[in-house]
């Protein structure tokens, strides 16, 4: 195994980890990508991310077609990463998770649009809702695609969450940003109304982060 190889398989342990110990991927739940030269490394089925070891990182090709010599099989989802990869050439690693506080959006339909954070409107404006197709299907593949094309981040309804980014660093902090965003939305609405930012508000951040 060459070091490159080996060195992003520790990465995507570590960050495994970090997602399992913040409560963002329960049980076997979730799964985790990256891309490496023209093919992509992702985690097995039925695996746990806080247990992930490197015999449980596979290497697959752009048709999904397993490449390392293992006994474990890559993640059914790898169809939806697959296809953000193929269509993303800026995307180099993605997060797929059922975090309880994201997920309770899918389930209730509600697309995440409210910027009542300057984070979450400086990074995401909005999530959209993709609709409910059965987990590890092309139809699923293909709606999470769709929205790919212009935006890095899906809320898939009654399932979970998919997020893209540079690396893999950005990938889960970007994810943890959104999770906090989500808690304090949630209880703001139990203590009261929430109040949004406006889009002058988040002009302002925006000017801001870019000087």
């Amino acid at each position: 195994m060459d070091k490159n190889k080996s060195k992003l398989k520790q990465e995507i342990i570590y960050w495994s980890k970090r997602l399992y110990e913040k409560g963002m991927s329960p049980s076997t739940s979730g799964n985790i990508s990256v891309r490496y030269k023209d093919n992509f490394l992702v985690s097995a089925s039925g695996t746990c991310l806080n247990d992930l070891s490197e015999s449980e990182i596979i290497l697959i090709d752009k048709e999904g077609q397993t490449l390392d010599k293992s006994k474990n099989k890559p993640t059914s989802e790898k169809i939806m990463h697959i296809g953000i990869y193929n269509q993303r050439k800026d995307i180099n690693a993605i997060i797929h998770c059922h975090c309880p506080i994201l997920t309770s959006f899918a389930v209730a339909g509600i697309e995440m649009n409210k910027a009542v954070l300057p984070d979450f409107g400086l990074l995401f404006k909005k999530v959209q809702l993709v609709p409910y197709f059965c987990p590890s299907t092309k139809k699923l593949a293909t709606a999470v695609k769709k929205v790919f094309k212009t935006d890095n981040v899906a809320l898939l309804k009654n399932h979970g969450i998919i997020l893209g980014a540079e690396d893999l660093k950005t990938a889960y902090y970007k994810l943890e940003c959104l999770r906090a965003h989500a808690e304090t939305y949630i209880y703001s609405k139990i203590l009261g109304t929430p109040k949004t930012l406006s889009k002058k508000s988040i002009e302002e951040i925006e000017k801001i982060y870019k000087k």
